[in-house]
């Protein structure tokens, strides 16, 4: 009988871990690393149109959608008799809708389109973060307030030219905002269920940049990329371990990737101000700089600056778009570049934008256009596979029109939006 139960109990978890993996429940997957673990994808389009499941009518916003328990989330703004910011629930099979939450929010930002920062569903609660710092946490199934803050009144948090951005982060009992609050309250640490403050940490401004946790020797360590410096942070207390500089220059502040991490070595990269390669000790509580680099201007970069888009790692390279759209690999170890390709994004546009998430091999790419792209990276040169539309870009703010937001991946699906409407894509083998 034992072997029987050990076999049936490895059944069990393997079907626990892929049911997990198949959800999309905060800003760039489960682990926040980019990441799309599902299986039984198709490897290429047979149409020049990703197949559309449904499509669900909803307004502006640069936020994109998150995919937990059967359901997806996505935020607005509303313009109707007043300015409101809304919060959708919807079934993730059908696109219909569930839920909505609304609350008045009069904008004072630039690019006044909606909310940037996307949901974060953990334990049946919904946190979001609005454009101009309204917190709400929601029971995830039916809409109701748990609880709210208003970052501004609060903390005294200073808005930036484009308002709120970084996603909440969960971790264990705690929903850490990065919101640029005054006194040392650049990132909060709140009970998720109360919203009573557990801990603040960092004197400085915030960034667009979400934060991230990863793990070295044991250790969780906090990864915040605010207005002038890299962190490490225990999550738990809200200790910084380091900080590493990194000023922020432009007024606008385009520092909105989220870092990246390959083992020892954290990336981070803006438009006007370059990129920075830290690594860390073994246990995550000290790093250092390894190399930085900037060019003259964001059409005349060096190694990779970043706008909207987070780059990916992995092999000792990363891959990401600069600042006119081009396509680049570089070394990870130098910053070195080793090719360039211009074929994604409209070719020499300003801040030309592509998501990527990797899956085995794969990687998956959402043009600023509404184009899926299926492809391969390497150091030797980027491999397209198939390449086909899933949305209209309807956004003219750079004087050309976009799709700006970042898609989710789940249930073999994509889940994209424009200003108009939340579409799925079927993305699976059959």
């Amino acid at each position: 009988m034992a072997p029987k139960i050990t076999v049936l109990a490895a059944i069990v978890a393997m079907f626990a871990c892929t049911a997990a993996a198949d959800d999309w429940p905060q800003w760039r997957g489960a682990n926040r690393d980019g990441i799309w673990r599902e299986t039984g994808l198709l490897k290429a389009f047979d149409t020049k149109q990703v197949k559309v499941l449904w499509r669900a009518k909803i307004g502006a916003g640069y936020s994109g959608p998150t995919v937990a328990d059967g359901r997806v989330y996505i935020t607005d703004r509303h313009d109707k008799g007043s300015t409101s910011e809304r919060i959708h629930c919807l079934e993730a099979k059908t696109g219909k809708t569930i839920w909505t939450r609304s609350y008045p929010c009069r904008y004072r930002v630039g690019y006044a389109l909606g909310p940037r920062a996307s949901v974060t569903v953990d334990e049946g609660l919904a946190h979001v973060l609005g454009a101009m710092g309204h917190f709400y946490c929601l029971d995830a199934a039916t809409g109701k307030v748990v609880w709210k803050l208003d970052a501004v009144k609060a903390y005294r948090a200073r808005n930036i030219m484009w308002g709120f951005a970084a996603a909440p982060l969960v971790y264990g009992d705690l929903v850490i905002l990065h919101i640029g609050g005054t006194g040392g309250a650049c990132i909060v640490a709140l009970d998720k269920k109360t919203g009573r403050e557990k801990w603040k940490a960092i004197d400085d401004g915030m960034s667009y940049s979400a934060p991230i946790i990863i793990t070295r020797g044991g250790n969780d360590v906090l990864i915040c990329w605010t207005k002038h410096s890299l962190a490490g942070l225990a999550p738990g207390t809200g200790k910084v371990h380091w900080q590493i500089p990194f000023e922020i220059t432009k007024s606008w502040q385009m520092s909105s990737m989220t870092p990246i991490v390959e083992s020892d070595l954290v990336f981070v990269s803006a438009c006007y101000d370059g990129s920075m390669l830290v690594r860390m000790s073994a246990d995550g509580r000290k790093a250092r700089q390894v190399w930085r680099k900037r060019g003259v201007a964001y059409n005349k970069t060096v190694a990779l600056q970043c706008v909207h888009s987070t780059p990916v790692i992995f092999g000792g390279h990363i891959y990401g778009i600069d600042g006119r759209g081009q396509f680049r690999c570089i070394e990870t170890a130098t910053g070195r570049r080793l090719w360039e390709d211009l074929t994604l994004t409209p070719r020499g546009q300003k801040w030309g934008t592509v998501h990527m998430v990797q899956n085995g091999k794969t990687t998956w790419m959402f043009n600023e256009m509404g184009e899926v792209i299926i492809g391969k990276l390497s150091p030797g040169g980027f491999k397209r596979i198939s390449r086909a539309k899933l949305i209209e870009p309807t956004d003219r703010t750079p004087g050309r029109l976009v799709c700006w937001s970042h898609p989710a991946f789940a249930n073999k699906c994509i889940y994209a939006r424009n200003d108009r409407e939340l579409v799925c894509g079927d993305l699976s083998a059959e």
